[in-house]
């Protein structure tokens, strides 16, 4: 039987991540929960997504930088048939230590059956061979999968994973359509993202919360119903915000944990991704410089007491008193759009 025979897809996408783990304070918790083991589907994907090419961050790293991504975590996927790219990240809880459970392990959970789902689902509609008979086409395997629904499957796959007892995260996944240049995404919490496109931020993704510094959340309980935890939030794939637009060839998206919009203002973004794309390297170097400059810079940032942050400024709108930077894990994912004729 002849491989089947797709359409022409002018759309292409340079990806690039890049994260820092919560700098050390001296004061760190930490729970008896034990990460996913190497010899799992978890773990294994987990130190695939972290071996990721990440440039200058690997010689750049100080002694406190934490090797992994913390309590955050994120994934890369080309979806079926190369129809798309689906990439997101998530940001665990860390109020869940306090109860002695590990917010790294619902996030990674969650990352890993997003990519899951992605990796067998199409980007729009499933790409049928016009020259196929019926009963071929028939036969065409995979279905269109929107961030909405990623979301929703992924909660599940976390929901019924037994290693993860309990815990919650913010969630922002997002598709990019090859054959269209459609962006499509959902998100709940306080991760996002932005598009830049002529050197402009058009599109700035809003932020969901249940009041300051509390953000939505999904969330796994604890099987044990006697036992009671304080301060959990619990939410619905459901209030996602949802959003498409189509991309033009040069466009940025950037998606960020809150640990890098805490701290780095959208000017500064620009200023970092500027400069970065205008080096002469390949495309792929370029978003990877921009990607490792953004966290070495939102780390710097959440360091300094003395400069004034987007939390610093948001508290003081919520009459509350903030100094300076936010200590946080910061991971974030940069693409940028090429169209070809």
């Amino acid at each position: 039987m002849p491989s089947p025979v797709y359409p022409h897809r002018p759309f292409t996408f340079h990806i690039a991540t890049s994260w820092a783990g919560k700098p050390s304070t001296g004061d760190d918790r930490v729970t008896d929960d034990q990460p996913f083991p190497l010899e799992s589907p978890i773990g294994r994907w987990r130190e695939v997504m972290l071996d990721r090419d990440i440039g200058l961050k690997k010689k750049r790293r100080g002694k406190d930088w934490v090797q992994d991504a913390g309590e955050d975590f994120f994934y890369v996927q080309e979806m079926r048939n190369g129809s798309g790219a689906a990439f997101g990240l998530a940001d665990g809880v860390g109020g869940w230590i306090e109860n002695g459970v590990n917010p790294a392990l619902f996030s990674q959970s969650l990352m890993y059956h997003a990519h899951r789902y992605s990796r067998n689902a199409w980007a729009g509609e499933p790409e049928i061979d016009p020259t196929l008979d019926y009963e071929e086409r028939e036969q065409v395997e995979g279905w269109e999968l929107t961030p909405y629904h990623c979301l929703d499957l992924a909660l599940g796959g976390v929901l019924r994973e037994r290693y993860v007892q309990a815990g919650s995260s913010t969630a922002c996944l997002l598709t990019l359509n090859s054959s269209s240049g459609l962006l499509r995404s959902a998100n709940l919490g306080d991760s996002g993202y932005s598009i830049i496109r002529s050197s402009n931020v058009i599109y700035k993704e809003k932020v969901q919360t249940h009041f300051f510094n509390c953000p939505k959340q999904l969330t796994k309980l604890p099987a044990n119903p006697g036992r009671k935890f304080a301060r959990v939030c619990i939410d619905s794939p459901k209030e996602a915000n949802t959003h498409s637009i189509n991309l033009r060839d040069g466009d940025l998206v950037v998606a960020y944990t809150d640990g890098f919009s805490d701290n780095v203002f959208p000017s500064e973004m620009l200023s970092i991704c500027s400069l970065a794309g205008r080096k002469d390297a390949t495309e792929d170097e370029q978003v990877q410089s921009m990607a490792d400059n953004l966290i070495l810079y939102a780390r710097q940032c959440m360091m300094d007491r003395r400069r004034i942050s987007p939390f610093e400024r948001e508290a003081a709108r919520e009459g509350m008193f903030f100094r300076g930077g936010k200590i946080d894990d910061v991971t974030v994912v940069v693409a940028l759009v090429r169209e070809t004729s």
